[in-house]
């Protein structure tokens, strides 16, 4: 498992909304075992965007969870996840 061992989270404003700010890492949004995009930074900030229909791809893939990990070197993080995982909606390393 590329994220530390933890509980999927439904994709859903009521959950993101209830994440503290300012927790910066990198996260992994999902459906049905299927990683749809990796990204990094503001963990609430990010994923709100994207619920808001910030990234077209994200969207018609209907995700349904995701999954995060607070860390200090996100650069890196992401990069190994995205290695790791190959999401459908990331386009390149970093």
């Amino acid at each position: 498992m590329p994220f530390p061992k933890q509980k999927p989270r439904p994709f859903a404003k009521s959950d993101i909304e209830s994440l503290s700010p300012n927790q910066k890492g990198c996260y992994g949004i999902f459906r049905e075992g299927r990683w749809i995009y990796i990204g990094k930074g503001d963990i609430r900030e990010r994923l709100r965007a994207h619920l808001n229909g910030d990234n077209p791809c994200i969207n018609r893939q209907h995700p349904t969870h995701w999954m995060g990990v607070v860390t200090a070197d996100y650069d890196d993080e992401e990069k190994r996840l995205i290695v790791e995982c190959q999401p459908m909606c990331n386009q390149k390393v970093g």
